[in-house]
């Protein structure tokens, strides 16, 4: 693995097309979206306000009711920090609203989660991931292990 560049969260036209679903979620049209998504909100850790963000579901455990996200721009985002610091959060899935607390998952497993993750899109990371997040692979396991490390990942457990 090697960083080709380094990687800020998205801003400008890039930010804005990246938020449009955001958009979709809000009028009702969550359904879009089937399982590949889902919106989180939040509150903003320094203003307090509500906030909204849209990402890829990357797992959703049936049996322990879990649904899980990772942090491709690292621990810099504002919604992963957001979440550490105000945990109780309420997430749509297409049009259901849930109300989840968020949990890091410890980094160890986290690793193992995302090489698996990538592992099993291995096609599709390896031109994704030099683009979107700066890191270059060769498709091996140890290389999307690699990346894996720089990836922390947040399990959205139901409440009661």
């Amino acid at each position: 693995m090697e960083v080709v560049k380094k990687v800020q969260p998205p801003s400008g036209p890039l930010g804005l097309l990246l938020r449009l679903p955001v958009h979709f979620y809000n009028a009702g049209l969550g359904w879009l979206f089937g399982s590949r998504m889902l919106l989180i909100n939040h509150v903003g850790r320094v203003t307090g306000k509500q906030r909204q963000v849209v990402l890829e579901l990357i797992e959703h455990d049936r049996e322990k009711g879990r649904y899980v996200v990772a942090s491709g721009w690292g621990h810099k985002a504002a919604w992963y920090r957001n979440l550490l610091h105000t945990p109780d959060v309420t997430i749509k899935v297409g049009n259901r609203s849930i109300p989840v607390t968020a949990v890091p998952m410890p980094p160890e497993e986290a690793v193992d989660f995302m090489e698996a993750y990538y592992w099993r899109n291995r096609h599709l990371a390896k031109r994704l991931l030099p683009h979107l997040y700066g890191y270059s692979v060769d498709g091996s396991r140890a290389d999307f292990r690699e990346v894996a490390e720089n990836v922390p990942v947040m399990t959205l457990v139901p409440r009661a």
